[in-house]
């Protein structure tokens, strides 16, 4: 099977495809700390995965999956350290270059695939402005929402995808085993007792970096982490989003 992927591929079979008004997805996430017992590297990785698998299993549509984005908004995670972060003027001028660089090369349809909380509010905010920027089609998604109600089943105290936690812990587990640090995972828990809801939707905001909510830089328990789960949990991200790509490439 020819893979799914920009890098995979040449330019010559990239224009061929842009040709075919194949469906652009470009995954973006970000490089921050994950607690003790995990690499910076994991929304990137859990989203470059995820979107992999979506591409190819989408249905009546064709998808390639570009370069993952690795730098996003993670000024909350700084001063753990091993962090990189966007400002918003930055982040928005560098999407932007992509979005054109795809308009230029003659593509028409970009699924923007998120893999990072702190990046939804930006999104949010740019989609207009790209929209009257570009002559492109885009929508924008964040893979664990869009797939919240299948992974729910799966776990034992979240509701949600939280933070180096049991979700993310059990995902890497399946598409980056060597990377987990199973001897730290006994330290890998913070905020268990956290009004999540206040957290994720609060009435009235305040920023607050993680240093202040988190000793470790969790939140969630992954101690309750498996591969097992993870699977499950990979599965039902890739499926929800392959079925939004189907969907008239997402476009529908």
């Amino acid at each position: 099977m020819t893979s799914v992927l920009w890098q995979d591929l040449t330019a010559e079979e990239l224009r061929e495809k842009a040709a075919r008004d194949a469906v652009v997805v470009l995954p973006v996430a970000s490089m921050e700390q994950h607690g003790p017992h995990l690499p910076v590297g994991v929304d990137t990785i859990l989203c470059s995965g995820v979107c992999k698998l979506a591409a190819e299993r989408a249905e009546g549509v064709e998808v390639v999956v570009a370069p993952t984005l690795w730098c996003g908004m993670a000024e909350h995670h700084m001063a753990f350290g091993g962090t990189f972060t966007f400002d918003i003027p930055t982040y928005r001028a560098v999407l932007l270059a992509l979005l054109k660089s795809l308009e230029r090369h003659g593509f028409h349809r970009v699924v923007i695939v998120n893999g990072h909380g702190g990046n939804i509010a930006a999104l949010g905010a740019f989609l207009p402005d790209f929209a009257r920027e570009t002559s492109l089609s885009i929508r924008a998604t964040t893979y664990f929402l869009l797939a919240q109600e299948a992974m729910a089943p799966f776990m034992d105290d979240q509701v949600s995808v939280l933070h180096a936690c049991e979700v993310e812990t059990s995902m890497m587990m399946v598409l980056a085993p060597e990377t987990v640090r199973q001897e730290r995972l006994p330290d890998a828990y913070g905020m268990l007792d956290a009004d999540l809801t206040a957290l994720t939707r609060p009435t009235v905001g305040q920023y607050k970096p993680f240093r202040e909510m988190t000793d470790t830089g969790v939140i969630g328990d992954a101690r309750r982490a498996t591969a097992a789960k993870g699977q499950a949990f990979l599965d039902a991200s890739a499926d929800a989003l392959a079925k939004l790509l189907s969907d008239r490439g997402g476009h529908g």
